[in-house]
């Protein structure tokens, strides 16, 4: 009887703690019951149930993705099935998915004791990758369940979408509440934003031992703003496509939700704090600032490759709409040199699957018709590979952004790295391939994508979940096994 179920010979392992700039080692990985049993040159193959020959493909741990959105748009089940395909094509191995009551999702309201068993069903059984649930807390009713969802579904990450309580989810303004489906005597707003603060730091001190691994996210746009923009621009009417719709939500929202929310995380001492998908220089600015001005506040900052590399001139069409916008191309130059300065924590996809039919309004080049967001998980490794190695980021660096400071900060304790006791979960990746992005080759139901067109120069060959090889060659292998992860322990 063989002794190792999995052998995978011939890689060339890129480990997140080597020195950056090394050259990644010439490795075998042995896999049993899931799990990294041995990291050597020259493990033996006779014993071995499976040998897989890596090809000389560097080796990453497998992409923890830690912001996306199954079942925005599609009923969640089957959005957890094509869209967790599309996660596998990019080396992603956990998806981190957000989740709220209100329109959209599961478009209902009431406590999440009610509300997150159904979730868990329906994405049980159809996910080919791991994942987990970041959830929302929309009222005070969310705030008081924390310390239950952590402790009984082990959920440790919760967020704030901060423009939600006067702005529209696509741009003008709706009625909110009916929106957010929240109690007609409560309001979402800054003063909300405080008592969740709050309350998340309340279940931190009640559960010490979870204590490091609960964090608070905040989506750091401000509605007042964007809505008087939203107006002025649409008034004038010189602008059009992506670059109005940035200019509807220009860069100083972002900068001034971000220093609004690093001022309530002093003042309730709350210290675990992420700041979403910062699309801009002026974000980003701001983020230092507040880190350098609350030093006591852990603050982690989150870029998506959406915004590392499409801009408002680049991406291929109103497809592009997102929240935050992508921006020009000066923006995107200024989050490189954050990247490269070692200034940012982690970058994401921000997958929401968006098909054709509900992404356009009915005149499809008015933007402000369109809905926000956009898939991408495919492209999240490949892409950073291959625009990274061009820019000069250590190969080491790509799997801190990808994988090991997500999986530490959310309490994946068991991801993140090659190494022995950690979850099998590895992305092969051929970085001296050229090819273009096409939607059609997509896994992912959406029709298009922003990055049609876009020449890559990194490939995902081979994705393996816990030893399982999900994605081989091109294509996806076996049926769904991906795990729902309690976190934290």
């Amino acid at each position: 009887m063989a002794t190792t179920e999995l052998l995978l010979k011939n890689v060339r392992v890129v480990r997140p703690d080597a020195p950056e700039g090394t050259e990644p080692e010439p490795l075998d990985i042995a896999v049993n019951d899931g799990a990294i049993a041995r990291v050597a040159p020259g493990l033996p193959d006779d014993d071995a149930a499976t040998v897989v020959d890596g090809r000389g493909r560097l080796a990453f741990p497998g992409v923890v993705d830690a912001h996306q959105h199954w079942g925005i748009y599609n009923e969640l089940a089957t959005d957890t099935r094509t869209e967790s395909r599309a996660a596998a094509q990019g080396g992603v191995t956990t998806a981190l998915t957000y989740m709220r009551t209100g329109q959209y999702y599961l478009n209902r309201g009431g406590p999440y004791r009610e509300f997150f068993p159904e979730v868990l069903g329906a994405a049980q059984g159809n996910a080919y990758v791991d994942y987990a649930f970041h959830l929302a807390p929309m009222m005070a009713r969310h705030i008081e369940e924390i310390p239950y969802l952590v402790e009984e579904h082990g959920v440790t990450s919760f967020k704030i979408f901060m423009f939600y309580g006067s702005h529209g989810l696509h741009g003008r303004s709706s009625s909110q509440s009916d929106f957010l489906m929240t109690p007609p005597d409560e309001r979402y707003d800054v003063a909300h934003f405080e008592f969740v603060m709050r309350g998340v730091q309340k279940a931190r001190e009640q559960l010490a031992e979870y204590a490091p691994h609960i964090s608070l996210s905040l989506h750091c746009e401000t509605a007042e703003i964007m809505t008087a923009y939203t107006r002025m621009v649409e008034r004038d009417g010189s602008l059009t496509g992506l670059r109005a719709y940035s200019a509807s939500r220009p860069p100083h929202s972002e900068g001034l939700a971000v220093t609004i929310a690093s001022y309530l995380a002093h003042e309730t001492g709350l210290p675990n704090i992420n700041l979403l998908h910062l699309s801009s220089e002026k974000a980003l600015s701001a983020a230092l600032t507040m880190a350098g001005a609350f030093p006591h506040i852990d603050f982690r900052r989150e870029v998506t490759i959406g915004h590392l590399l499409a801009d408002v001139d680049t991406a291929h069409g109103l497809g592009g709409k997102v929240n935050p916008p992508l921006r020009e191309r000066s923006d995107v130059e200024a989050l490189w040199r954050h990247v490269l300065a070692g200034e940012v924590d982690w970058v994401v996809s921000d997958h929401a699957c968006c098909r054709d039919e509900m992404k356009f309004g009915a005149d499809r080049d008015d933007v402000f018709l369109a809905k926000s967001g956009f898939g991408g998980a495919e492209y999240l490794l490949p892409g950073l590979v291959g625009e990274g190695l061009k820019r000069g980021l250590p190969l080491q660096r790509v799997a801190r952004l990808t994988s090991w400071n997500p999986a530490r900060r959310y309490g994946l304790l068991n991801k993140g790295a090659i190494a022995e006791g950690y979850d099998a979960d590895i992305a092969l990746v051929d970085p001296d391939v050229s090819w273009t992005v096409r939607a059609a080759d997509s896994e992912s139901t959406q029709e298009y994508t922003p990055f049609e067109g876009f020449a890559m120069t990194a490939r995902v060959t081979d994705t393996f979940v816990r030893g399982r090889r999900v994605y081989a060659d091109g294509e996806i292998t076996g049926a769904p096994a991906g795990r729902y992860l309690h976190r934290g322990r």
